[in-house]
């Protein structure tokens, strides 16, 4: 299993970006969350098999139609202050 934690920057919110994301992450059979900061970036949390997980990066960077990802930073976070996942459940969780 892999897992990433990383903040999507650019033209992220307002364009889909979250329904997209959980869309593609279900696909892969990924476990895990995305939500909208307030800064305007955009926050994902997905687990699953490594290539899963590889093609989903790949997928980020490239985004919906209307996006216009600029960079994707990791972060790295104690896991205890992370919101909640539900194994096999990849979801829209509130803004932050």
């Amino acid at each position: 299993m892999k897992e990433i934690h990383c903040y999507i920057l650019g033209r992220v919110q307002g364009v889909g970006y979250r329904a997209w994301c959980e869309k593609e992450a279900r696909k892969l059979s990924l476990t895990g969350w995305v939500r909208n900061r307030s800064d305007g970036s955009v926050e994902v949390y997905a687990k699953g098999f490594h290539d899963s997980v590889d093609v989903f990066l790949t997928l980020l960077k490239e985004g919906p139609l209307f996006a216009r990802v600029k960079n994707i930073e990791p972060v790295i976070i104690p896991s205890a202050s992370l919101p909640t996942i539900q194994d096999g459940v990849f979801e829209q969780k509130p803004s932050v």
